[in-house]
């Protein structure tokens, strides 16, 4: 078990903490970094590894199709525990996207490559892809809970660069199109930075977020999002007929704990979200007791 810890999740917490040390020793603001790997690198990343890999369509679908399954499900057994448990809508909320939103970027795709390798790239790409629709989307419309539309949700996905990569990369796939050889090598090298830039960034969101309760919703949400995901992805993956590698990390990326984007959502529609940071900064340190597990079950 240690030995898993040391060779998939321990290089993660390291790049982490240096992004982390860069904002409390150098004061770097991370908003800018972050907006540039949004902006820039996360749409080279998904369009070079999705091309580059030719996943089959049909692949992809069930891929998508898994991660937008768990995410749906969770947030349902959040919300119904949560009501059941008589706890103000607010709260509510903070549970059911602290169970909805897992971290598929900066922390799922590295640990997916390190654990199985390059042919877990385009499969952890794929996830993040679909918990980032579902983040705009359903994440969007939780958060708003009576302010939003379902129209105003959507709307925001044409903002979102790495859903017209992926619009891109399956237009290229379809149709065999390449693209000249000097955008090519352009659009790879940023794609190769993306996974350290998302560990850095990672890191330096993390830093001056404190810990505060009330602690039944961070349980909830953190316990679903480690636990409970786990427990509904492996049989959908079956379900959903995905083998080998792609099974592996999509059950892995399945286990992530929340995504930090949801503390961003949170504040942008006044959700508790120093709660909200809670679970994403607790739910990321405990995530090793039970990412390490999964990692020996998955490659026994």
């Amino acid at each position: 078990m240690l030995n898993l810890f040391f060779q998939n999740l321990a290089p993660i917490f390291l790049v982490a903490a240096v992004g982390y040390a860069l904002v409390a020793r150098a004061r770097i603001d991370p908003a800018p970094v972050a907006r540039l790997a949004f902006l820039v690198l996360a749409p080279c990343f998904v369009y070079e590894t999705l091309t580059a890999s030719r996943t089959p369509l049909i692949e992809m679908g069930r891929i998508a199709g898994l991660a937008t399954s768990v995410s749906l499900i969770l947030a349902g057994v959040a919300l119904l525990m949560s009501r059941l448990l008589g706890w103000e809508r607010k709260l509510c909320t903070v549970a059911v996207l602290g169970a909805m939103l897992p971290n598929a970027g900066n922390y799922g795709i590295s640990a997916s490559r390190f654990a199985f390798g390059e042919a877990a790239v385009a499969p952890a790409g794929l996830f993040f892809v679909a918990s980032a629709v579902m983040t705009f989307t359903a994440g969007i419309l939780v958060a708003s809970w009576g302010q939003a539309s379902l129209r105003d949700a959507l709307g925001r996905l044409p903002r979102v660069p790495a859903i017209w990569a992926l619009v891109a990369a399956f237009l290229a796939l379809a149709t065999g199109f390449e693209l000249p050889l000097p955008i090519d090598r352009g659009v790879e090298l940023m794609a190769d930075a993306t996974i350290p830039m998302f560990l850095l960034i990672l890191g330096m969101q993390l830093h001056g977020k404190g810990l505060t309760g009330p602690w039944g919703p961070v349980a909830l949400a953190i316990g679903l999002r480690l636990l409970g995901s786990i427990v509904v992805a492996w049989p959908l993956s079956a379900l959903y007929g995905l083998e080998g590698v792609a099974r592996q990390t999509a059950v892995l990326q399945s286990g992530m704990p929340a995504a930090v984007i949801a503390i961003v959502i949170a504040a942008e529609y006044d959700v508790e979200p120093a709660v909200l940071t809670t679970i994403v900064v607790l739910g990321t340190l405990l995530s090793p007791l039970t990412l390490t597990p999964l990692l020996s079950f998955l490659g026994s």
